[in-house]
């Protein structure tokens, strides 16, 4: 296994979310990584309620989107990441979340458990599983509610 260069946290605002941004600023702290906290918004209310699933907040317009980046990078920072970078991308939580996997080469992926375990989650699939299977970088998740 090689150290990580780039490790992406997705956040929504959420308390469970910002867990997982400091559990991955602490891996990135570690291994002198550059963190980035991605975030995904929907552009309109017909967006969102077409594509809204139960482990997911729904976050309507970039403005909110980058408040939640702002919070993110915050915690990140208190947790010991040094090099933080935002990214925020139209779209589900998984379409967003890979597009900046996928265009930061990534070698890390950090998401919460949210949903994972939620009979939606398990009929429908979650962000975690869905990411999970996507993903060509390592994933992990991060215990952030029970």
């Amino acid at each position: 296994m090689s150290d990580y260069q780039k490790i992406v946290v997705g956040t929504d605002g959420s308390k469970s979310s910002l867990l997982a941004v400091e559990r991955a600023a602490k891996i990135a702290a570690a291994f002198d990584a550059t963190l980035i906290i991605g975030c995904a918004y929907y552009e309109n209310k017909d967006e969102a309620s077409q594509t809204l699933r139960q482990d997911s907040v729904t976050i309507l317009g970039d403005d909110t989107a980058q408040k939640n980046l702002a919070a993110g990078e915050e915690a990140a920072r208190k947790a010991g990441a040094t090099k933080v970078e935002q990214a925020v991308r139209p779209g589900t939580p998984v379409e967003a979340l890979m597009a900046i996997v996928n265009e930061s080469n990534a070698d890390l992926l950090v998401v919460g458990n949210r949903g994972i375990n939620s009979l939606t989650g398990r009929l429908l699939g979650s962000v975690p599983a869905d990411v999970a299977r996507q993903s060509d970088c390592d994933v992990m998740i991060v215990h952030t509610v029970s």
